[in-house]
C-alpha cells in the first residue's frame, strides 16, 4: 500500500458526472487555487468526452498535467468495490430508498463505477438486487445500468469517498468536490440517518467570505495568481477538514465551543484571502454569480461494533501505524456559484 501523505499533491476528486458541465467552469477554475490538481472518474468508453465537451479548459488542464482523468475500470479496486456493495447493502436493508417513486426517470451509471471491472460476481449481486427493488433496470448497452436517479447519486456520493481510500493505495490524496447541490445534500441526507453514529456530529462550514469571481479572468492569469498565492487557499480548506475532524472525539457542547472558536479564525483568515483575490477580480458580466467554497460533512469515533456504512466509510482502515486515530469522517467540498451553500 502506498501511504499519500501531505507532501504528495492534493487532489479535488470532483463529482458526481464524469466531467463538469458547462455551466460549471468558474467552479472548476477555482479549485485550481484550493488544490493540486482536478481529477474525474470518467468511463474508459467515454475516452475523450471531457475534452469535447470543454475544449477551452479541459484540454489545458490535461496538457499542463492538472486534470487526471480516472478510469473507473481500474480504479474502483476489489476493497472499493467490496466497501460500495457493503454500504448500498446496508443502506438498502435499512429501507433508506423504500419510499422512492419507482415511476422516476432514471438515469444511466456505467456498470465500472459499481465495481465491474474488479469483481463481477458482487457488483451483479449489488444490481440484481437493486432491478428487484424496483430501483434499477437491466443494462441495455452492456457498459451502463439505468437507475433510480437518487439510487445513483447515493452511489456516487459513496464512490466519492471510498475514493479517499482507493486514492492512497495508488498514491493519491484525493478529496471529494462537487459543484452541484443534489449530491451535496444527498450526502448529508446520508450522514443523518438514524441508524448512523454521525447523526448528530453534522458540520457545514460556509466559505462565503472568500468568494471568487473567475467569470472574465484567463486561465494562464488565474495560474499566475495560483503560483503566487496557491499556499495560501490549500492551507484554509485544509483547516477546514481540520476542524471537521477535531469534532469528532467531542461530546456536543464541547463541540460547538470547539466550532464557533474555528469559526472565528477561519473567517479572519477568509477575509485576508477575500483581499488577496481582489487582485483577481474584472468586471463581471451581468447575471453571473461569484463562487462560494464551503465543507460539509461529519466525523465521529468507531464504536467496537460499528455498523456497515461506518465500516465502509473508515478510511484509514489498515493504517493503525500511520493514523492512529479511530475517527471516521465523511466530506464534500462544495463549491458553487452564489453567495452560500446549504
Amino acid at each position: 500500500m502506498v501511504d499519500a501523505g501531505r507532501n504528495d499533491p492534493e487532489v479535488a476528486y470532483y463529482y458526481p458526472a464524469p466531467y463538469w458541465r458547462y455551466d460549471e467552469v468558474d467552479q472548476v477554475k477555482a479549485l485550481l487555487l484550493f488544490f493540486d490538481e482536478i481529477a474525474i472518474l470518467r468511463p474508459r468508453y467515454m475516452s475523450g468526452i471531457e475534452q469535447l465537451s470543454d475544449p477551452v479548459l479541459a484540454g489545458p488542464l490535461a496538457d499542463l498535467g492538472i486534470l487526471r482523468v480516472l478510469e473507473p475500470e481500474t480504479f474502483v479496486d476489489q476493497q472499493m468495490t467490496e466497501d460500495l456493495a457493503t454500504a448500498m447493502v446496508s443502506l438498502l436493508t435499512e429501507g433508506t430508498f423504500d419510499q422512492l417513486d419507482r415511476g422516476s426517470h432514471f438515469q444511466e451509471l456505467s456498470q465500472s463505477r459499481v465495481g465491474w471491472g474488479a469483481d463481477v460476481g458482487l457488483a451483479s449481486m449489488l444490481t440484481d438486487e437493486l432491478i428487484e427493488r424496483g430501483l434499477a433496470r437491466s443494462s441495455e448497452d452492456g457498459l451502463s445500468i439505468p437507475m433510480h436517479p437518487e439510487v445513483r447519486t447515493t452511489i456516487l456520493v459513496l464512490l466519492a469517498q471510498l475514493a479517499r481510500a482507493a486514492g492512497r493505495r495508488q498514491g493519491l490524496n484525493l478529496h471529494p468536490t462537487t459543484s452541484q447541490v443534489q449530491p451535496a445534500e444527498s450526502l448529508v441526507k446520508t450522514l443523518l440517518l438514524s441508524q448512523m453514529p454521525s447523526a448528530g456530529h453534522l458540520v457545514a462550514l460556509d466559505l462565503e467570505a472568500v468568494t471568487l469571481d473567475l467569470t472574465m479572468v484567463p486561465l494562464d492569469e488565474l495560474l499566475d495568481f495560483r503560483a503566487r498565492h496557491a499556499a495560501e487557499y490549500r492551507a484554509y480548506a485544509r483547516e477546514l477538514h481540520d476542524v471537521l475532524t477535531q469534532l469528532g472525539p467531542l461530546d456536543e457542547v464541547d463541540r460547538q465551543v470547539l466550532l464557533a472558536d474555528r469559526r472565528e479564525e477561519l473567517a479572519e483568515r477568509a477575509f485576508g484571502l477575500r483581499r488577496t483575490s481582489r487582485q483577481l477580480q474584472r468586471p463581471s458580466v451581468a447575471g453571473v454569480a461569484s463562487v462560494s467554497v464551503g465543507l460539509a460533512g461529519a466525523a465521529w469515533e468507531l464504536a467496537a461494533n460499528h455498523d456497515p456504512v461506518s465500516a465502509a466509510l473508515y478510511l484509514v482502515a489498515g493504517l493503525p501505524s500511520l493514523i492512529p486515530s479511530r475517527t471516521v469522517d465523511a466530506y464534500s467540498y462544495v463549491i458553487r456559484a452564489g453567495r452560500s451553500f446549504a
